[in-house]
């Protein structure tokens, strides 16, 4: 059996906050596989737990050796034995004694391990030969909230989405052109700014939100005329961080404004109105299930309303999100449900009821190109992963390799989800 498992390893590395995380390698017989965890400065709630107590160093000290024993002489191919005996191994409902970012490194480093046994690409192992659709990336311009430092706007990331490119190649350099864009604006505006950026690649500036807005929409507008791509400006608010739980208002620091439930779906709405966004994630806090359906109602028609500390890739949460009619997207983040069996249950249910699967980076990465694979093979029309920065080039440079190896690739038809 070319591919059952015959050692697994596991190993501290940096991220690129400069944290630890772990990567792990997973050999058979034929094959190797290495995947590493990446980790989020703004997790949802409900999110499986990362690592147990003793982190990275726990685990290389005590659980390598308990995971080894059970996986050894497994089959790689088996991904869904494998998971639940990752599941077992660990024995709670959030994955507290081993932690999600365990189980998610040795459950993709499986699959690649899989993959590379049969000399197969991870997103043709898992997706078969039939995928020709690439995803757009949706590409971080402008960094703020828990993101940035303390000047910066309240709203988490404004990213842009290239909808008119043809190739992945087209629509990785429009994205850059459009950073590069947006830093010519914010020096004009900002005789100061030094050029810094926040955790994922983004500009980190001194502006308030509206003028953070009206740089990113211009910059959009700006790079469409000159290179014929149409780019949407998108963002994602990670309202839950600037929730007042006494008040019942979401606080806008920066602004000095206050908005209640109400008034924060009715800004979200003016602002897809006014400015075109395309794709708003977090736009109300977690666990307010009313809140999205309402902005659902009232916006989803014009823009992707997405949630990603709502959902947490957690199938369960988003089967209750759409009963409630709450969003039309989701973000898919594998480390949140800790193994790919599961997030693939909660991508096809997402794409059997129409929310656009979105997969995405963390704050804190590593040069790691899973998801890129995950997002071919899973159809998943778009990926959030930067525009700039080591770390999340990784993922779109993949993206161009795998583009060139497919026989006729084609931008993802996004369309079909309306």
């Amino acid at each position: 059996m070319d591919s059952v498992i015959e050692d697994i390893r596991v190993r501290k590395i940096l991220d690129s906050r400069g944290n630890p995380t772990l990567e792990v390698d997973v050999v058979t017989w034929n094959g190797f596989g290495r995947a590493a965890a990446p980790s989020g400065a703004s997790t949802g709630a409900r999110e499986v737990v990362a690592f147990p107590e003793g982190g990275v160093d726990k685990i290389i000290g005590e659980v390598e050796d308990i995971i080894s024993s059970e996986l050894i002489g497994m089959d790689a191919e088996d991904l869904n034995e494998i998971d639940l005996v990752l599941k077992e191994i660990d024995g709670t409902e959030n994955l507290a004694s081993i932690g999600g970012n365990t189980t998610v490194a040795v459950s993709m480093a499986t699959a690649k391990a899989a993959a590379s046994s049969y000399n197969m690409p991870l997103y043709r192992f898992l997706g078969g030969n039939m995928q020709t659709e690439i995803p757009f990336p949706l590409g971080n311009m402008i960094n703020g909230g828990a993101h940035a430092g303390k000047n910066a706007p309240d709203i988490q990331e404004f990213l842009v989405v290239p909808v008119g490119a043809e190739t992945i190649t087209e629509a990785v350099f429009t994205n850059v052109n459009v950073h590069k864009k947006i830093r010519e604006l914010i020096q004009a505006k900002d005789k100061t700014f030094t050029g810094g950026k926040g955790d994922e690649g983004g500009w980190a500036p001194n502006l308030t939100n509206q003028e953070a807005i009206e740089i990113q929409v211009k910059a959009c507008e700006t790079v469409s005329n000159e290179t014929g791509v149409l780019v949407k400006p998108s963002m994602d608010m990670a309202a839950s961080e600037f929730w007042d739980s006494e008040t019942k208002e979401y606080v806008y620091a920066k602004e000095g404004i206050r908005r209640s439930t109400g008034e924060q779906v009715d800004y979200v709405a003016e602002l897809i109105d006014t400015y075109g966004y395309y794709f708003v994630e977090d736009p109300i806090r977690e666990g307010d299930f009313e809140g999205f359906a309402d902005l659902t109602k009232k916006s989803g028609k014009k823009a992707l309303i997405c949630g990603d500390d709502l959902f947490v890739t957690n199938a369960e949460i988003l089967a209750e999100g759409i009963d409630k009619q709450a969003g039309n997207a989701i973000i898919i983040k594998p480390n949140q449900i800790g193994t790919l069996t599961d997030t693939y249950k909660t991508v096809e249910l997402a794409r059997n009821n129409k929310y656009v699967p979105v997969v995405s980076h963390r704050s804190g990465e590593t040069t790691d190109d899973t998801i890129a694979h995950l997002a071919v093979a899973f159809s998943c029309p778009i990926i959030k992963t930067g525009a700039v920065g080591g770390e999340r080039i990784a993922k779109l440079n993949e993206l161009i390799r795998i583009e060139e190896e497919m026989s006729n690739p084609k931008m993802a038809d996004i369309t079909k989800y309306r």
